[in-house]
């Protein structure tokens, strides 16, 4: 059983952080009523959906995926580049204490778990304007006794690591090679995204299926002639804030315990 842990949606999302997006209006309404059909989708690719309550006076909570990254074996809570963030990560420390071992990023080191990408036992950790060298090494020293390799990308041009790569499929990277170097990432199938949908590498895979964002219908057709099934979601207002499919959820495996 998958766990996929998600937040509702702040009222005050409207005050979010921007990074590379100009501010306009966000439909509150419309935007919890996206956020309910994307945890649907968690929920019929079979995840078991832990739903929180939702933070008023934290405008980017809805975007729980940044303040934790959950391994097999323990769980990391990061410490957001963001000041805002950080008082995000106590609620969500809470809630992963009931699976996992937590252990923890701390000053000067600074991560968002958008940053991290994980396939298999290794770590890709984008270098950008929220997550530091620091914590890379911090990261690396925590995971490394589990078996982990963590390695560093270079990323520019958009906010996270999985705003320019994400998985699609067991061996395959959706990727924006404008935005991070395809080399730093070793012997994976690469599929480019269409060139007019910049933000459209990010997708967020469960089992053999990905949720997908309906505003990038290009680049989906490409990943549907590769075979790959796409539950396409419409996150517009989230979008808005500089959130994408990956960010809204943490989703590991329930561990098994002994009768």
């Amino acid at each position: 059983m998958q766990i996929a842990i998600t937040r509702e949606v702040s009222r005050s999302i409207a005050q979010c952080e921007l990074t590379h997006l100009s501010r306009v209006q966000i439909d509150l309404e419309l935007a919890r009523s996206q956020h309910q059909r994307y945890q649907q989708a968690l929920a019929e690719l079979g995840c078991e959906v832990v739903s929180l309550e939702e933070q008023p006076e934290l405008p980017d909570s809805v975007f729980v995926e940044d303040v934790a990254i959950v391994l097999d074996e323990c769980a990391v809570i990061t410490r957001p580049g963001a000041d805002s963030r950080r008082p995000e990560s106590d609620s969500i420390a809470r809630k992963l204490s009931e699976y996992r071992k937590l252990v923890y990023i701390e000053a000067p080191g600074t991560l968002d778990g958008g940053d991290v990408l994980r396939v298999g036992k290794t770590l890709f950790v984008g270098l950008s304007g929220r997550s530091n060298r620091a914590a890379i090494d911090q990261l690396r020293a925590l995971i490394a006794p589990y078996g982990y390799t963590v390695k560093a990308a270079e990323v520019s041009g958009c906010l996270h690591l999985k705003s320019a790569v994400s998985q699609a499929a067991e061996n395959t990277l959706l990727v924006n090679p404008r935005w991070v170097n395809p080399a730093d990432f070793g012997d994976f199938e690469w599929l480019e995204i269409d060139p007019a949908e910049e933000y459209a590498a990010n997708t967020l895979l469960i089992g053999k299926s990905i949720i997908y964002p309906t505003s990038f219908p290009r680049t989906r057709q490409l990943l549907e002639q590769r075979g790959i099934r796409v539950v396409a979601v419409e996150v517009s207002e989230l979008q808005k804030a500089e959130g994408a499919v990956t960010c809204c959820s943490l989703v590991f495996t329930q561990p098994v315990t002994s009768a």
